[in-house]
């Protein structure tokens, strides 16, 4: 058996000819990166042996949990009978066939088509020239405005990234790029202070009705939201949000767009946030999840009404990718929907394991750090704040939230931080033992943090 080399060779390796995303690289070369090792159920353990309970799920998408034999030998039968084989040239596979009548199974009624991507970022990318397409084929090509809000994530690529609202990632790049617009975001800890919670979901929905008057009702073609913006905090839009959103689209006659790409596949307890949060959309865009992480797979579930209007069309639909619907990723998502189906796992989330954690999360709630404690299905956030009466943000914005993740990550959980929020979106199969350590663990961390931030002069 060879021998693992010393962790800070490895370290110094990935520095010289890794470049990391969403890392500030030359910073993380004087540091060191975490090198994970391996990984079964939810945990991940580091190359020095470290158990660490993955609190963010990877990235949001190990739905299933790690090392599942059933996914991993699915994918390792169809390497074997075909590695890979393209869906241009009038070409399909046994795979695509049966992932694609899967979908069409488990998705909202107006749903039975599917358009494959490697990726979350291409299924929006892939979205705006759907969307864009769809209206030029309409006699329309003027209605090419896709309204976002500011603070959603749709990716990282050119277009999902100006689609997006994060202001850090427009300052690189020249972004957005034209014909996107966008609006407020429903956060209500952060931006509706003392208003009611439903009349702010509300308010912040009408904006949506005054950009399309403002732009033009001829020149807006659709708009786009995450059902619980996952990056940007994970936030919840009040109960008045989305059916307001879904009344202003049908008024003026707007494609109604859901990045499901963190909600999709059970996360908030049904197969789709849309489903959550009681809104049809005409365009889903997914990834993560569908396969758990086990192969890179998305795409894009186009609606009977979008579908025909793009089957008339006359010539090709002139996009594609190399990887759309390669067959393994195909093969990886079937193993993974079927889990998700036979374990009842998203029954389990609706009626078991999400109440029991939201509860157990809501007490983390009293701590004299937190602000608020929010989540639904097995998606969740604190708000870390000094002042938690008046919802006060640190002084210096972030700071609070990497020291909270560093100390969590150290103890042995893994929360993500974006500003000083901290976020947990475990694997659907964690216990409720597990549950009980997360917010065990969640609260020393809070303590450490609390008394880290004021040896710091930050609080």
């Amino acid at each position: 058996m060879s021998q693992v080399p010393a962790l800070s060779l490895l370290q110094q390796t990935d520095a010289r000819h890794h470049f990391h995303p969403f890392s500030d690289n030359h910073e993380l070369a004087q540091i060191g990166t975490r090198i994970i090792d391996r990984a079964e159920g939810v945990y991940i353990y580091d190359i020095e042996g470290n158990r660490i309970l993955d609190g963010m799920s990877g990235l949001w998408n190990v739905a299933v949990g790690y090392d599942r034999k059933e996914i991993i030998d699915a994918i390792t039968k169809q390497l074997h009978q075909l590695a890979y084989y393209n869906t241009f040239f009038k070409t399909s596979h046994m795979p695509a066939i049966e992932l694609s009548e899967l979908l069409a199974e488990i998705s909202p009624p107006q749903f039975n088509r599917v358009f494959y991507t490697s990726s979350g970022s291409e299924a929006n990318d892939t979205i705006i020239r759907m969307v864009r397409t769809y209206w030029a084929t309409k006699g329309a090509p003027e209605r090419q405005v896709i309204i976002g809000r500011w603070n959603g994530y749709h990716g990282s690529t050119i277009g999902g990234a100006s689609l997006g609202g994060m202001k850090y990632m427009h300052a690189q790049g020249g972004l957005p790029i034209s014909g996107i617009h966008h609006i407020d975001q429903p956060y209500w800890y952060g931006e509706g202070g003392d208003e009611d919670p439903e009349a702010f979901g509300i308010r912040v929905a009408r904006q949506l009705e005054t950009a399309i008057l403002e732009i033009g009702v001829d020149k807006v073609a659709a708009f786009i939201g995450e059902p619980v913006q996952g990056a940007g905090g994970v936030i919840i839009p009040p109960k008045s949000y989305w059916p307001e959103i879904q009344r202003i689209c049908n008024q003026y006659g707007i494609l109604l767009i859901a990045d499901e790409v963190i909600c999709g596949f059970g996360r908030t307890g049904n197969w789709f946030g849309c489903q959550t949060f009681g809104f049809e959309p005409d365009l889903i865009a997914f990834a993560k999840a569908v396969s758990s992480g086990y192969q890179p797979i998305g795409g894009v579930l186009v609606s009977d009404k979008v579908a025909d209007v793009l089957d008339s069309i006359g010539d090709d639909f002139n996009h594609g990718y190399t990887n759309s619907a390669h067959p393994a990723g195909c093969a990886a998502a079937i193993a993974n929907i079927r889990i998700i189906q036979n374990e009842k796992l998203i029954e389990r989330i609706r009626d078991d394991i999400g109440p029991y954690l939201q509860t157990r999360w809501a007490e983390l709630g009293d701590h004299p750090l937190v602000g608020e404690a929010r989540m639904v299905g097995l998606i969740g956030a604190l708000e870390l704040s000094p002042d938690k009466a008046r919802r006060a943000p640190f002084a210096k914005v972030g700071s609070a939230g990497m020291i909270c993740r560093d100390i969590s990550f150290a103890s042995g959980l893994i929360m993500r931080a974006t500003r000083d929020t901290m976020l947990l979106a475990p694997p659907f199969i964690v216990s409720h033992d597990e549950v009980d350590f997360i917010v065990k663990t969640a609260r020393d961390v809070l303590d450490r943090t609390a008394l880290e931030l004021k040896e710091r002069g930050l609080a």
